[in-house]
């Protein structure tokens, strides 16, 4: 049992950096309480292991007396004497009091508080490992799953990466090597537990410090972040120097640097945005490609409705209305985003209009433009390419063509002169 006892010793030293001489000290403990089983309860005693050998011995304090009333407290002084040869009645002396095969009745008891100590040792040590790891990025391989939680392994100790921390449209085997945030260090009842994280937007920060050099020495400074986990995340950024363009030097060249970020998240897209202390600057950055038309800002309620034409709606409020909202949790502004109201003309309102501007040439009178416009001459244009001909030969303006004509030529170089030069 003895060397069997010690390679455990080594072992456990060597392979989780638990000292021999922390678990030599809760073995002693407990071979205490199997000492006092075979030996009884013997004053001040105490168990010690030669940490060379192995040898389990059981020492006892005793009161030196001339005659033994307790056993387990007195010694007498013949006895003394032959332990010390200048004891005296009243002296205390420490005497071995091993039962025979003691070895054997506590090699259990011994193994036992050793497991026990070395579970206990672990879980300090998790604790005081990770306590000041949390918001760090740990890499670990993929051990097995409980449900939709999964255990994952860091080296010496494992972690808990629980579904609600799990990228949904991510798939983990078991045997793969995954990165993940520290979100959490708990100390529970039965021992620490290390919660890991894929979803926490802090881990994307994370990825950005870790891979772009400015963020990490702080002259880009990341102003929000707005993340949808395995769709989209939104990061507005802003420069502390001018002369670094915070966008650009979170791309980087060629888009090296976003891309591995995207390719650590699963090809989750990922914006980019410049951070302005103006709402509507900010906005339309954090909405762009979109183009928007117009705000109206209401600060107090810390709203914003924003018009777009017709055909920019969907590209500004995104797949299932995924764009406006993170534009909303970016910015922290409740955004709404509608389409622009552009009256419909109806066909005779189309052709009055045009009617009108016919008329508003000099020389042309309503009842000559009602009668182009619905020849199909609908603008000055149209009148200019036409030939005189061509107009004479409409029964209804025969003998005014020639007129009709001087008055478009007329007006085409009146228009000329009153525009302005390039």
């Amino acid at each position: 049992m003895n060397a069997e006892f010690l390679a455990i010793l080594d072992y456990w030293e060597r392979e989780k950096g638990i000292t021999k001489a922390l678990l030599l000290r809760a073995v002693e403990e407990a071979l205490v309480a199997s000492a006092k089983k075979a030996v009884g309860p013997a004053r001040e005693l105490r168990c010690t292991i030669d940490p060379k050998s192995g040898d389990i011995k059981a020492f006892a304090k005793l009161i030196v007396a001339d005659k033994v009333v307790s056993k387990h407290d007195e010694i007498s002084i013949f006895d003394a004497r032959r332990v010390r040869a200048d004891a005296v009645v009243g002296d205390e002396i420490e005497i071995e009091v091993t039962p025979q095969n003691f070895g054997r009745i506590a090699s259990q008891n011994a193994k036992q508080a050793l497991m026990q100590q070395i579970r206990k040792a672990e879980k300090m040590m998790i604790y005081a490992d990770f306590k000041d790891r949390i918001g760090d990025i740990v890499s670990g391989i993929v051990r097995r799953f409980d449900r939709s939680d999964v255990t994952v392994d860091l080296g010496k100790y494992e972690a808990l990466l629980p579904s609600r921390e799990r990228v949904p449209t991510e798939e983990y085997q078991i045997g793969e090597r995954i990165r993940c945030y520290v979100r959490a260090v708990d100390n529970l009842q039965h021992g620490p537990e290390i919660i890991l994280s894929r979803t926490a937007p802090e881990f994307v920060i994370k990825l950005f410090q870790l891979e772009v050099s400015e963020i990490n020495d702080g002259t880009i400074e990341v102003k929000g972040i707005a993340r949808e986990p395995g769709f989209r995340t939104k990061l507005a950024v802003h420069s502390r120097d001018e002369k670094v363009d915070p966008v650009g030097a979170c791309v980087g060249l060629r888009g090296n640097r976003v891309k591995n970020i995207v390719r650590e998240l699963n090809n989750e897209k990922v914006d980019i945005i410049k951070w302005d202390a103006n709402i509507r600057t900010y906005l339309t950055n954090a909405l762009a490609p979109a183009k928007l038309k117009s705000f109206e800002v209401d600060e107090v309620r810390k709203r914003v409705r924003i018009l777009v034409s017709e055909d920019q709606l969907s590209l500004a409020i995104g797949k299932r209305g995924q764009n406006s909202r993170l534009t909303s949790k970016l910015t922290g502004w409740h955004v709404d985003v509608e389409a622009e109201y552009v009256p419909v003309i109806g066909f005779n309102q189309k052709v009055a209009q045009a009617v009108e501007n016919l008329a508003s040439i000099p020389g042309i009178t309503r009842e000559q433009a009602d009668l182009l416009v619905h020849k199909g001459f609908l603008n000055m244009e149209d009148l200019v390419q036409v030939e005189e001909s061509d107009l004479e030969d409409i029964p209804e303006l025969a003998g005014t063509a020639h007129a009709i004509k001087e008055a478009i030529q007329l007006e085409v170089a009146r228009r000329k002169t009153d525009s302005p030069s390039p």
